[in-house]
């Protein structure tokens, strides 16, 4: 049964972050998208999916089972939902998937295309354009209230560095600027979304900062991480730590920092301490750089990761 949101000690603060309702409903948030979701290539896949509901019927925890966990140690009680299919765009879950996205209102949802825009016709914006506006149309028929947020994605070293690539002689820069001027388009051709959530440039940060290695293909930099996972397509277990941080604090409004080095879904999916810290400070300078005000949490840190909250 969905669960109230949590007002805990910051309800002033925190009111209206979700746009909660009154019924049942209050607090849920749904991710539509494909494998980009779901964490094809990682430890992330499957990690804490008793703690989401896979509204396929898959069993996946992906990074809405991340955003939940992380959610959990902020003290947020939010029911988290998700709805995914690998290697498609937003078209595909309006032809197969309205009736499960349409079954009942949400409070939010958070939403991506393909990872090039469109498959048929890399770097085109157009069908990203269109099936923004038309799921957006079936979202607020259910909850005209709902918080509609897009995901700009991440590049792929794949269509840039490999020459099959359709971004190949340009720079990873260059690929993450598209797909994000894409978005960018998308949302402003449909009225009342949210701020674009911007992991595709928390990506390119990761790179300058010198915290990520911005080509796997002449091997990884001592000292910087890998967010791509073996196929340099899909993100590894650092790339989609990074994902669900940025979309952790664009959803909530709180500072990614605050989770601590000692974040509990870190420590357990391998990451190091000085690892996750430098993550959640990429994640709060793009989002602050954005423009986005964030909040610290109210509610304690963990003191070593034993103390985590277990999954249920």
């Amino acid at each position: 049964m969905p669960h109230a949101f949590s007002p805990l000690r910051a309800a002033a603060t925190f009111a209206g972050l979700f746009a909660l309702a009154a019924d049942a409903t209050a607090g849920s948030i749904l991710f539509i998208g494909n494998s980009f979701t779901y964490a094809q290539g990682s430890a992330v896949h499957y990690y804490r999916a008793s703690t989401v509901t896979d509204l396929n019927g898959q069993g996946i925890g992906g990074m809405p089972a991340l955003f939940k966990s992380f959610a959990t140690e902020a003290g947020l009680d939010v029911d988290v939902y998700l709805e995914t299919q690998g290697g498609v765009g937003i078209d595909w879950h309006l032809a197969h998937k309205s009736d499960v996205i349409g079954q009942r209102p949400w409070d939010s949802v958070v939403m991506h295309g393909y990872s090039t825009l469109d498959a048929a016709k890399p770097g085109d914006p157009a069908l990203l354009v269109d099936t923004v506006r038309r799921m957006s149309a079936l979202l607020r028929a259910r909850n005209p209230a709902v918080e509609i947020r897009l995901m700009s994605t991440w590049p792929r070293a794949d269509q840039t560095y490999d020459s099959r690539g359709a971004w190949y002689g340009k720079t990873i820069e260059a690929m993450a600027r598209d797909l994000r001027a894409g978005y960018d388009k998308a949302a402003a051709a449909t009225p009342g979304l949210k701020p674009v959530i911007p992991v595709g440039d928390a990506w390119i940060r990761a790179m300058q900062a010198g915290v990520a290695d911005a080509n796997p293909y002449d091997g990884i930099e001592a000292g910087k991480v890998d967010l791509w996972t073996y196929d340099h397509y899909h993100a590894s277990v650092y790339g989609y730590y990074l994902e669900t941080l940025v979309v952790f604090g664009s959803v909530t409004g709180l500072d990614p920092r605050s989770l601590g080095d000692n974040e509990c879904s870190g420590y357990e999916l391998g990451l190091s301490r000085p690892q996750v810290g430098a993550l959640e400070q990429v994640a709060f300078d793009q989002l602050a750089a954005g423009g986005a005000r964030l909040v610290p949490m109210k509610t304690a840190k963990p003191a070593v990761p034993e103390h985590c909250v277990p999954a249920r």
